[in-house]
């Protein structure tokens, strides 16, 4: 029998990874396909129902200092002998939809101290390897609130700390990028930019460690570059995780990949999933594996030419990927409040004309 793997990221807003995936799976299983539904994130939100994994809760402080319920999740040795997993999101101590319309000096204010006392809480609860995914961030305090919360280098000892990104933007960017998304007026960005400059001058004074010098550590409003002071390795969120589900392997058995998101646009193919999937896909030896990709809508700024020439150019699936765009198959509304019956109704005509 033919076999689909459904490699989605979350449609935002409207449907999850699990949510795209199973209904890419329920359209091939009635097509008479297996199914293997792989949902992804690339250490945004949704990392946390992608891991899988014991759920926990933490009371902690949240951006603006009232406490907030935050999930995170723990998961287990591996047979191999792995250490015990934390994963942390920190859009659920510090995230923008714990703050959905700053106002005053909130940008200014909001910390990530919530984010600290999770991975605190975690090490404390035997995690050996915490994972935080920095993605969502409704703050842009350079990670001082969770470098203070989590107290020292020393608390650390025998715990490899990774921050699982989803850009690469330098530290003392952080504040320009995307201190306007969080809420931060002009003003209040020149203050965000100088604040992290004295934050990246303290953590090498305190540290030894130079966040200026290191990949990524802008993400999550520079919350990357603050755990990285406290020794934590900066990597990419999509790779991380694709590897932490087994993703290669589970290729390897593929006739077709499904993947996707809500909006296509440059930067799909730059760390996050969709692009992603497409390099683990053309690394597939000997084989060639068509490709459908669904997202909600295409950027303006993308074509759909280009976004076919940017999923295709180099040594990729080349002609093997076909983008389908909900909002050209029903319209932008339909798009965006029936994903889910749109993505298997996609999938359902795709296998059909195959």
């Amino acid at each position: 029998m033919p076999h689909l793997v459904a490699a989605p990221d979350k449609f935002r807003g409207t449907a999850s990874a699990r949510q795209v995936a199973a209904a890419a799976g329920r359209a091939a299983a009635a097509a008479g396909w297996t199914v293997d539904e792989v949902p992804l994130a690339d250490g945004g939100e949704g990392t946390l129902e992608v891991v899988g994994g014991l759920v926990n809760l933490a009371v902690v402080t949240g951006p603006l200092g009232p406490p907030v319920a935050a999930e995170w999740r723990l998961l287990p040795p591996t047979p191999t002998g792995g250490p015990t997993t934390a994963v942390i999101e920190m859009a659920r101590a510090a995230g923008r939809a714990l703050l959905p319309s700053p106002v005053g000096d909130e940008p200014l204010s909001a910390s990530t101290a919530g984010v600290g006392e999770l991975v605190r809480t975690a090490v404390g609860a035997g995690a050996r390897r915490v994972i935080v995914a920095v993605g969502g961030s409704a703050t842009t305090d350079g990670g001082w609130g969770a470098v203070e919360a989590v107290g020292s280098v020393e608390s650390l000892t025998g715990v490899e700390l990774l921050v699982a990104a989803d850009v690469r933007t330098p530290f003392r960017q952080a504040a320009t990028e995307f201190g306007p998304q969080k809420g931060a007026s002009p003003a209040q960005v020149v203050q965000l930019e100088r604040r992290l400059a004295e934050l990246a001058d303290t953590y090498r004074a305190r540290f030894g460690v130079d966040v200026d010098q290191i990949e990524g550590a802008g993400a999550g409003g520079g919350l990357a570059g603050g755990l990285a002071a406290l020794g934590a390795s900066v990597v990419p969120g999509f790779d991380l995780l694709a590897d932490l589900v087994g993703l290669d392997d589970r290729l390897a058995a593929a006739d077709l990949v499904l993947t996707g998101e809500g909006r296509l646009d440059r930067s799909s193919f730059q760390g996050k999933v969709v692009g992603g999937v497409l390099q683990r896909v053309a690394r597939q030896r000997g084989r060639r594996v068509p490709v459908l990709c669904v997202v909600g809508e295409v950027a303006p700024t993308v074509t759909p030419a280009a976004a076919k020439f940017a999923a295709t150019a180099g040594p990729g699936p080349g002609d093997d990927v076909r983008i389908v765009a909900l909002a050209d198959v029903a319209g932008p509304g339909r798009a965006r409040t029936e994903t889910v019956a749109l993505v298997e109704s996609v999938v359902a005509g795709y296998l059909a004309e195959h």
